[in-house]
């Protein structure tokens, strides 16, 4: 069960921090901006890592989702929970991270400034039994057939068009 207490900044739309409040007073509806990062991992064929979403998660339970993704703790920069994240959820130390951009999501239940990552990782992949249901490769044509089914999270289908749109429109070329 995700720890309801933990303690996360409040921002605004620049990242600025402006206080703190509690993950289940973020999670509530009351749309308080708190950051997010999200690291979304590629193999060298140009396959992306999703994670299986645990059944008992407040958020999405049971969805596939972006390779790694959590809160920045108060008092932490994104890029640093960046690199713990991704250690707690994958048990990946050695990777370069690139990136990409920010922006603000928003649900029925939460808002968040998602900082957006992305590698290439040829590496071992060890998803954190504790926080995951395991996770796989998905191939574009996988991740085209998925969007839209109820199989991906909203968060991850949006952010990846805006971010990879690219990609898959390649393959829809091929």
């Amino acid at each position: 069960m995700d720890n309801q207490q933990e303690l996360f900044p409040l921002v605004d739309e620049d990242g600025r921090v402006m206080g703190s409040a509690t993950r289940g007073e973020c999670h509530n509806g009351s749309k308080l901006l708190h950051p997010v990062v999200h690291l979304h991992v590629f193999n060298p064929a140009g396959d992306i890592y999703l994670q299986k979403r645990p059944v008992w998660k407040d958020i999405q339970p049971g969805k596939w989702d972006t390779a790694v993704g959590g809160h920045v703790d108060y008092g932490e920069v994104p890029r640093a929970a960046l690199l713990r994240e991704v250690r707690e959820e994958l048990g990946i130390t050695d990777f370069t991270p690139e990136f990409l951009g920010k922006y603000v999501f928003e649900s029925a239940r939460e808002r968040e400034l998602v900082y957006v990552f992305r590698c290439t990782y040829d590496g071992l992949i060890r998803p954190s039994a504790e926080e995951l249901d395991g996770g796989r490769f998905w191939s574009m044509d996988e991740i085209r057939a998925a969007i839209a089914h109820d199989t991906l999270t909203p968060n991850f289908e949006s952010e990846f068009q805006r971010f990879f749109f690219d990609r898959l429109e390649e393959g829809e070329k091929e």
